[in-house]
């Protein structure tokens, strides 16, 4: 990622003020898919803001990632209803077959794991979701199950060597 990828998002907020932070921060975000060190260099020169500043607002908010993510977004629910039904276990498991701890992508960029405060489908309690899609009742065994199928659907779409 390189300055020039920001630039048409900068000149689209012309000579913003620090008000535009959050907003300008969004639209690189939503671009570029996280905010990379230059980024936020760029953008602390654009609002005429040093780095800092912009580091510590971004990182006040968790809508806001540092580091790229995997082509397949995995969410853990900690709920209290998720969290009584073994989603501890559950986290183990994603963890464990992703070789990752939560915040970061496996090495081949195929999966990133985030831990979520609650995904608003208690009934279905321990859920996760990949890419937006709910999976209910979620054990140990049925996540090593639902990563392989992503894995499986990766390497058949992946081009042949």
């Amino acid at each position: 990622m390189n300055a020039s990828s920001i630039k048409p998002i900068l000149d689209k907020h012309g000579e913003a003020k620090r008000d535009a932070l959050i907003p300008l921060l969004q639209d690189v975000q939503e671009a570029v898919g996280y905010l990379s060190r230059e980024a936020v260099i760029e953008i602390g020169r654009h609002l005429k803001l040093p780095a800092s500043k912009i580091y510590g607002v971004a990182t006040f908010y968790n809508q806001f990632r540092f580091l790229p993510q995997g082509q397949h977004h995995v969410q853990v629910c900690r709920g209290t209803a998720c969290h009584v039904k073994g989603s501890d276990m559950v986290l183990k498991a994603v963890m464990r077959h992703l070789d990752v701890e939560p915040g970061q992508t496996t090495k081949d960029g195929l999966f990133s794991l985030e831990v979520v405060a609650c995904l608003g489908v208690c009934g279905l309690s321990p859920v996760i979701t990949v890419d937006g899609d709910v999976y209910a009742g979620v054990t140990s065994d049925s996540v090593r199950k639902i990563l392989a199928s992503y894995r499986r659907k990766a390497d058949e779409n992946a081009p042949a060597a």
